[in-house]
């Protein structure tokens, strides 16, 4: 009777607060023609809307701040006014019969760095990355409805009722990332098909021929890496779901595969000439080349930066590095030692590793046949590829004399639909998968679906995590975390020679903070590559001194977001490595990170600065590659 009745009050309680919370919401709603940003950030331009009904004109319409009036602007939208908020400032909106006073207190932009901030250092130190993301999310939301004017209490529960019916509902109704769940189930789908019909056992006594040791399992996975250079999201889990099987029979931890398949495929996908990241890269740099009045092309300004791209570059040398000497330090060093003392197993049941895709036993009587794994995965790699030359096809494009072959096929796949060729491929290996698997009456078709469907479930951890990541990512940029840091970097008066390397860190810590190396580069190209040329022109360079620093900050932006997202718990591409390979997700990030941030600063220190104050790029490369050799083999210790 007791539990019953506190059960009553506790339930009577919940009801109250989500009545008064919802009902105030729909009051202010009702009530407001003021329609502000969902946060508002001191020092932020943001952009004030007024609701105006049809009977009201624009004449009859008056926006008021801190009693001076001023002027409205007109779209498509309606009527509109940019405002910057510094202080606690009143709003008064003065219709024909409706007046409104709004009084806006601005949030402290250095707190918008407080919810990523906090959602990964939880991360890393709880080892429990649902948890983490949820109490960023909530940090942040109750931040914003602190500042609209209500109690810390109402704040609170309001902020946690946003976290799923603003930021999580964005989050799943945005076109790309639906496609991306989409791919993703249909991927593990058909991982779990060509499991169960003795695809990847017939794989793996393939490979185990050539992988027969921890080397060289290891040297193929980084070649496979290298194959699929042309999509980041297929490399990872296409390559670490077919290695997966491989490398635990080599005794190889999932540690590990994360992170060979996370160290080639962004670095791999970031540099090369024809790739699904080719397009947004080169938007991004003509915005900057169109704006300083350079004459050149965007896609001739990205080759020039490639040779200054020295954190990929480096990357991609620093993996078979690790592998040949068969050393490793810091956590993978446990991590390996583990896997090779038959620990690896124990350890992982014991719940280091809840969202490991459970491994589905292959029937007595099924024969292992290669080809039942390797027919689909071929589709899903061509199959993405001719899905980008036909979404991205422009007849213009490639009747055009003054383009070359290169040239032509990077600007189809720049202009390419690249979820609909990724959602097609993987839907073709899947179709592929069941006719392979009924056809030779391995499983019948109730069977087949039902793997299917078994697959799409073990996706389910994998993706709860995304969804929350891309909740986050929606805050900080309601919460303009971007802004704080260029803020920083821009505030800083130095000379030309260090924004290349400035550019690079705050790429770094930018990608970090957000979990997006794509939402970096779209913030930091449009700021570094007009400040860099101004920077440098008024410092008296001549442009021929210029073009060089600012090649270096193109690759700059484009390296340091991808090391960003290396070391990012909350980045989506670390995230589908952990899935791919069926690692702990917080266990790949503290083996991944030390690595990355030794190539980091190497890339850094070695390469970027001297490269800026004239050192030749090839020097740059030989002493970096240097030093990390000579780390390897003076720190990291015999697994």
């Amino acid at each position: 009777m007791v539990l019953k009745r506190y059960a009553l009050h506790l339930s009577i309680l919940i009801s109250f607060l989500f009545l008064f919370v919802n009902s105030s919401a729909e009051n202010n709603s009702q009530q407001s023609h003021l329609k502000l940003p969902p946060a508002v950030m001191q020092g932020v331009s943001c952009t004030i809307r007024v609701a105006e009904p049809d009977d009201i004109k624009i004449i009859q319409t008056q926006l008021l701040i801190n009693g001076v009036k001023r002027e409205l602007s007109e779209d498509e939208k309606g009527l509109y006014c940019e405002y910057t908020f510094d202080e606690t400032t009143e709003v008064q909106l003065i219709q024909q019969n409706h007046v409104e006073k709004r009084r806006i207190v601005p949030i402290p932009l250095w707190l918008s760095i407080l919810p990523p901030l906090i959602a990964i250092m939880m991360a890393l130190i709880t080892k429990e990355v649902f948890s983490s993301l949820f109490i960023g999310l909530l940090i942040g939301t109750t931040v914003i409805y602190k500042y609209s004017g209500v109690s810390f209490f109402i704040a609170l529960f309001k902020g946690a009722f946003a976290i799923i019916d603003t930021y999580l509902m964005q989050a799943l109704l945005n076109h790309e990332h639906l496609s991306i769940i989409i791919f993703c189930m249909l991927i593990g789908g058909m991982v779990t098909l060509i499991s169960l019909n003795g695809g990847m056992k017939g794989i793996v006594a393939i490979l185990s021929k050539y992988a027969n040791n921890r080397r060289s399992g290891q040297m193929i996975t980084y070649l496979m890496g290298l194959l699929i250079f042309f999509d980041d999201y297929a490399n990872t889990l296409v390559v670490g779901n077919t290695m997966r099987p491989v490398t635990d029979k080599l005794k190889i931890s999932r540690e590990k595969l994360a992170y060979l398949v996370d160290s080639t495929s962004a670095p791999i996908a970031a540099i090369a000439f024809i790739t699904t990241w080719i397009g947004a890269e080169l938007s991004y740099i003509q915005q900057g080349i169109t704006e300083i009045g350079l004459d050149a092309s965007a896609y001739s300004v990205f080759l020039q930066s490639l040779k200054y791209s020295f954190y990929p570059i480096l990357t991609l040398i620093f993996v078979p590095m690790v592998i040949w000497q068969k050393r490793d330090f810091g956590a993978m060093l446990t991590a390996e030692r583990q896997a090779i003392r038959h620990q690896y197993e124990d350890i992982r049941k014991k719940g280091r590793s809840p969202q490991i895709m459970k491994e589905l036993e292959v029937a007595e009587d099924v024969t292992p046949r290669w080809y039942n794994a390797v027919i689909p995965v071929l589709i899903v790699v061509f199959g993405t590829m001719a899905g980008l030359i036909y979404t991205g096809w422009d007849a213009t494009t490639w009747s055009s004399q003054a383009l070359g072959f290169t040239s032509k096929l990077s600007k189809t796949i720049g202009d390419s639909d690249v979820f609909s060729a990724l959602i097609w491929s993987s839907l073709a290996g899947v179709f592929t998968a069941i006719v392979l698997t009924t056809s030779q009456k391995i499983l019948n078709l109730k069977e087949s679906i039902e793997g299917l469907i078994n697959g799409f479930k073990t996706m389910f951890h994998a993706i709860l995590i995304l969804c929350l990541a891309w909740s986050l990512a929606l805050l900080t940029d309601h919460l303009h975390t971007a802004e704080f840091i260029t803020g920083i970097l821009t505030a800083i008066n130095i000379s030309p020679q260090f924004i290349p390397a400035l550019t690079f860190v705050f790429a770094a810590v930018i990608a970090f903070s957000t979990g997006s190396s794509w939402g970096t580069m779209a913030i930091i190209y449009p700021l570094i590559l007009p400040a860099i040329w101004k920077i440098g022109l008024d410092a008296g360079l001549h442009t021929d001194a210029v073009l060089p620093l600012f090649y270096n900050a193109v690759s700059c932006v484009l390296a340091g977001s991808v090391l960003g997202d290396h070391c990012s718990p909350i980045s989506d591409t670390t995230i589908l490595s952990s899935l791919a390979c069926s690692c702990n997700h917080i266990h790949h990030v503290r083996t991944q990170m030390p690595y990355a941030l030794l190539v980091g600063i190497t890339a850094l220190l070695l390469g970027t600065l001297p490269s800026a104050f004239g050192l030749p790029v090839s020097v740059s490369y030989l002493l970096a590659a240097g030093v990390l050799f000579g780390f390897i083999r003076l720190k990291g210790k015999l697994v």
